[in-house]
């Protein structure tokens, strides 16, 4: 297991209340390196954060590691099946005419 990924198992089973649902995918490309995360739907606040604060804390920590070590590192957040979809801060324009009604 690599360095970032070892980290995020770490900090992410100390936060969560099923750690053994915990599942890191690590895939590498011309991007850099991509950590996705999956977890119990029970476990999703206590990852995300108030605000998305926790969430962007540990992205924040990743991409040090990741300088540490020459890469680019980036973290996807699985959404656990049957979650209900969040409410996107903008929408299209096409989206607000079909809002409208017009």
């Amino acid at each position: 297991m690599e360095m970032d990924q070892q980290f995020l198992d770490y900090v992410i089973k100390a936060l969560v209340d099923n750690p053994n649902d915990v599942k890191i995918v690590r895939t590498v490309d011309e991007m850099g390196v991509l950590l996705t995360l999956s977890v119990n739907p029970a476990d999703m606040g206590k990852i995300i954060g108030r605000m998305g604060n926790t969430a962007k804390a540990i992205r924040t920590l990743l991409r040090v590691v990741g300088m540490k070590n020459n890469a680019r590192v980036n973290l996807k957040i699985n959404e656990p099946d049957g979650a209900p979809p969040r409410e996107r801060a903008t929408k299209s324009v096409d989206e607000a005419m079909e809002d409208l009604k017009i």
